[in-house]
Parts: structure tokens; C-alpha cells; sequence
């Protein structure tokens, strides 16, 4: 095997996923700001980010193809006056998270120091076809028959007490 993580055969077409992980691991060690990562149901995450002395105009959330980027930028509100000690940095920052397909952003707020964004990820539909089988080779495309969808299967999880 070459290193690569998709790297079986039986692995087609996952080539932008090696590529995403490979991004997502080059992504900056910093760890300011702090955040979570908050999942509330089966279809639902908020990703929140502690930017304390940020104001809305100070922050910027854009979605870039898969990406979701977060940048803080504070302004320098520092002319007269006179620090004795200052222990809280002004400083800039850039955020960015890896969605996976169909991921998309419902909403942002800013509340008591905390950002918080919320991701929907909507269910996949269960698509089953059937591939018609011919004699010999021929030129046309495959025909394809569409049959009625599976019940999603529903997932239960119980929690025991320690």
C-alpha cells in the first residue's frame, strides 16, 4: 500500500475525502479560540467558539466549497488609554472546519462571549436501483429501474447508569 488511506481498490472514487483529511490535518495547531462541538439530535451540530471582547462587526463566517471559515478580527481601541498590565490580547484569528457533503449552515449568533454557529446535516435518501444485465456487449447505457425505497432504519441507543 502507498500510505494513502483509501488506498484499496474496492475504495472508488473517494479521492476528495483523502483530500479533505489531508487539508483538515494541515490546518493550524492553534488552539485559540477555544470551542466545541456540540451535537443536539441526529441531524443537527453547533459549533461553538469562545470570542470574548469580539463584537458582531469584529467577526466574519463565510462557507468556502466544504469549508466553513471563521475569522475574528478586533480593532485597535487602545488609543488614550494607559495599561497597567494587559493579560487580554486583541488578537486575530481564522477558524476553519471541514463539512461533509450536503452540511450546511442554519444559523449564527453571537451570545455572552460565545459565537455560536448550527450545522444541519440533512438524512441521505435510501436510493436502491437495479442494474439490468444484457447479452454481450452493447453500445447503449445501462438501464436503469428505480425501485420503491427501503424505511430508514431507525437507530437506539441506550445509556447505562454507572
Amino acid at each position: 500500500m502507498s500510505g494513502r488511506l483509501f488506498g484499496s481498490p474496492m475504495f472508488l472514487g473517494f479521492d476528495h475525502l483523502e483530500q479533505m483529511l489531508e487539508r483538515a490535518s494541515k490546518g493550524t495547531a492553534d488552539g485559540y479560540p477555544p470551542y466545541n462541538i456540540e451535537q443536539l439530535n441526529a441531524t443537527s451540530l453547533r459549533i461553538s467558539l469562545a470570542v470574548a471582547g469580539f463584537v458582531m462587526d469584529d467577526l466574519q463566517i463565510t462557507q468556502e466549497d466544504n469549508q466553513l471559515v471563521i475569522r475574528g478580527r478586533q480593532t485597535d481601541d487602545t488609543q488614550g488609554r494607559v495599561f497597567l498590565h494587559r493579560g487580554i490580547a486583541a488578537r486575530q484569528f481564522q477558524k476553519a472546519f471541514v463539512l461533509a457533503e450536503g452540511i450546511e449552515v442554519s444559523g449564527a449568533w453571537l451570545d455572552n462571549g460565545l459565537l455560536h454557529i448550527d450545522l444541519v446535516r440533512p438524512q441521505p435518501e435510501v436510493r436502491v436501483k437495479l442494474i439490468e444485465i444484457t447479452q454481450g456487449r452493447s453500445g447503449g447505457a445501462p438501464t436503469e429501474i428505480d425501485l420503491p425505497k427501503a424505511r430508514p432504519q431507525r437507530v437506539v441507543r441506550a445509556l447505562e447508569d454507572d
